[in-house]
């Protein structure tokens, strides 16, 4: 497995590899790589002959700098954890060559931008399609690879990819799950005993959620309701929002749609936990 750490030398591996006939898919991370990150890497080699993976934790997608601190770097692990799964190359860069003295460009995607995730973090995504943009234009990939947790992430770097002409197809793989249903995440690991056993709530608010959508009249008030609902129960949660929208244009729906969806977030104690899931099935 190789290591690069600038984005010109990863690039000309990756021509080489593009000349010889070989696909390359990456897999972008911000490292701390668990069995979700693994499984997008299966999914990955699956599709393609040559398979990256990038590990970066980038400020720009921050809002608190002690967040951006706290999240964990085991870089070791992860580099062991890829060779393990046979990735090809991994790129690393340092925040000094992603974001060098006197950067001033970035990439924004205007409309679907502004809920949920969004409205609760503003500036994140633009932060995230910047460090995309840049990693897709050194890795020079066919395709990517997106966990679906992170689902409205998913919807902008797809049209990101679309609108720019980028010729990066964006691929989401399903949410990876704990046998509880919590749904894996880098920041599972700062949950204390008690916390973790509370994070249940989240995805028991989805499934009372999804329950209620079945229900013969239900609205997308009457669903969002049902979550709140689920999650109240949980005492040491603190709910952020419920939100029913569509799967496609990510709009707030008032009716239900086939392909809605429902996503929420939940502080357990300082840890933020985002997830979401179809309504219907199919």
């Amino acid at each position: 497995m190789l290591t690069f750490t600038a984005p010109g030398d990863v690039r000309s591996w990756s021509d080489e590899q593009r000349c010889a006939g070989r696909s390359v898919a990456l897999v972008p991370t911000m490292g701390a790589l668990h069995d979700g990150h693994l499984a997008l890497i299966r999914d990955a080699r699956r599709r393609s002959a040559v398979v990256v993976v990038s590990i970066f934790v980038n400020p720009l997608q921050f809002n608190e700098s002690t967040d951006f601190e706290s999240y964990p770097r085991p870089i070791d692990d992860d580099l062991v954890a890829c060779d393990r799964e046979g990735v090809d190359a991994v790129y690393a860069p340092t925040g000094a060559t992603m974001y060098p003295e006197r950067f001033s460009t970035g990439v924004a995607v205007a409309g679907l931008t502004a809920s949920m995730e969004g409205a609760m973090r503003p500036g994140h995504f633009d932060g995230v399609t910047t460090v995309v943009t840049k990693l897709f234009n050194a890795v020079r990939p066919r395709a990517a690879i997106f966990g679906e947790k992170d689902y409205q992430q998913l919807v902008i770097i797809r049209r990101m990819s679309r609108d720019l002409d980028l010729g990066v197809e964006i691929i989401g793989h399903p949410i990876v799950r704990e046998p509880d249903g919590v749904a894996l995440s880098s920041r599972n690991a700062r949950l204390g005993p008690d916390e973790r056993v509370a994070a249940r709530c989240v995805p028991r608010s989805l499934e009372a959620a999804a329950r209620r959508a079945a229900a013969p009249g239900a609205t997308a008030a009457a669903v969002t309701a049902a979550a709140e609902k689920a999650t109240a129960t949980e005492p040491l949660a603190r709910p952020e929002y419920v939100t029913v929208f569509d799967g496609e244009t990510l709009a707030e729906l008032d009716r239900l749609t086939p392909s809605a969806r429902v996503a929420t977030a939940v502080w357990i104690g300082d840890v933020r936990l985002i997830d979401n899931r179809p309504l219907f099935d199919g």
